[in-house]
């Protein structure tokens, strides 16, 4: 399914709470995991796993967030076709 991604400055994002971002984010963890896809933290490191270095998202917009998750769940509908 294509989707077009959410702007940064879409007006939409200024009505999530704190709350709902913080379960987004563990839905991305979680749905992110299979994938590679780790965060052990919000704060800047310098660290690696595996000889692999981990993305800092810093201080990426809520949209970041949301583009981020419809590519998961896209991949995940498309996964299920496959087998």
């Amino acid at each position: 399914m294509t989707r077009r991604p959410v702007a940064p400055d879409d007006p939409s994002l200024r009505d999530y709470t704190e709350p709902q971002i913080t379960a987004l984010l563990g839905e991305l963890r979680k749905r992110g995991r299979p994938y590679g896809l780790l965060w052990g933290s919000v704060s800047a490191t310098d660290t690696t796993i595996d000889g692999r270095i981990l993305v800092d998202f810093g201080n990426a917009p809520v949209s970041t967030l949301l583009n981020l998750l419809h590519l998961l769940r896209d991949a995940e509908r498309n996964e299920a076709w496959d087998r």
